[in-house]
């Protein structure tokens, strides 16, 4: 990752994704967009999938957006983005069009981990100059906190209830990640709205390098109402995520990975903060029995031994 930036105050003072619209109070989406978009600067295109942060940011007449901006269904912002990119590369070509905008692609975990999952192959597998960008709040909130593949192991949403049989969602997160990964693209990185800067410097090294193919982040992005905890925790929740080992940072950059700060420590368990900082701060895993607890801290040491490996093999 290039550094672009260092400090908060490095950051343009310009907005591209105004105040106002009518995300929840404490919306980690509409938090890591702003990010998002200062670090991106004005010559982009925005294809937005169906979500939290299309329904809340566009209610007609309205727009939040002051960069070009195309609303897309749910399952195909990767689709549209691919033609959105072809476009400029052919008007370039026949020399119709001087500018240098570049496309970027937003959707939830919904619109990436299920619905989208076989848009977003495509492009990948074609080698589309995309930036593609997962806001990740772990659940369809929009449509009133059902499960998605994103959603972690026995948290409780409207579809992964708790009760004497189930004790919230079943199944394990699918790794996003190693799917990206697997299409062999040139960058791929995990961030956390918790860590502006870091996040930045990702957006602008996935821009950097949208003219040798498609780029992708991950952006961990709590929801207050989804995740059930007070609205003013939202960066407190995300920064225990990443402190506890449960969200790691990293990158994936022409076949290299890399750990950034601090998941660059957090091989060692010990540097890593108790499981239960990050769990017990939200309602959607009160239900969680010690056995439950143990399961989960259970999985986070297998994903890092996991990590581990890649970066013997990638390091």
């Amino acid at each position: 990752m290039k550094v672009y930036f260092r400090t908060i105050k490095d950051l343009p003072v310009d907005e591209y994704f105004g105040p106002g619209q009518l995300t929840c109070a404490g919306c980690g989406p509409s938090i890591a967009i702003r990010w998002i978009l200062k670090a991106a600067g004005s010559d982009v295109i925005i294809v937005n999938a169906t979500g939290c942060i299309e329904v809340t940011s566009t209610s007609y007449p309205y727009t939040a957006w002051s960069v070009p901006y195309l609303h897309v269904a749910f399952e195909n912002a990767a689709a549209a983005a691919s033609g959105a990119e072809s476009a400029l590369k052919v008007l370039r070509r026949k020399g119709m069009l001087d500018a240098k905008a570049k496309v970027i692609a937003i959707a939830g975990d919904g619109g990436t981990y299920d619905i989208g999952l076989q848009a977003l192959s495509g492009m990948l597998e074609r080698g589309h100059g995309v930036l593609y960008v997962l806001y990740d709040n772990e659940a369809y909130m929009n449509t009133g906190i059902q499960r998605s593949g994103g959603t972690p192991h026995f948290a409780w949403t409207t579809t992964s209830p708790v009760g004497s049989k189930l004790k919230g969602k079943v199944q394990r997160k699918k790794d996003i990640m190693s799917i990206v990964i697997g299409h062999h693209i040139p960058y791929a990185a995990t961030a956390n709205l918790a860590y502006p800067i870091d996040l930045a410097n990702k957006v602008k090294t996935a821009l950097d390098y949208l003219d040798e193919g498609p780029a992708f982040i991950h952006v961990l992005a709590p929801c207050p109402p989804g995740w059930r905890y007070p609205e003013e925790m939202t960066v407190e929740i995300a920064r225990l995520a990443t402190e506890t080992g449960y969200f790691p940072l990293y990158e994936w950059d022409h076949g290299m990975i890399r750990f950034n700060p601090p998941s660059n420590t957090h091989f060692d368990k010990s540097k890593r903060k108790p499981i239960t900082e990050y769990l017990k701060r939200q309602g959607r895993f009160a239900h969680l029995t010690e056995e439950n607890i143990k399961e989960i801290e259970k999985e986070i040491d297998e994903y890092w031994d996991y990590l581990s490996k890649l970066v013997k093999t990638f390091g």
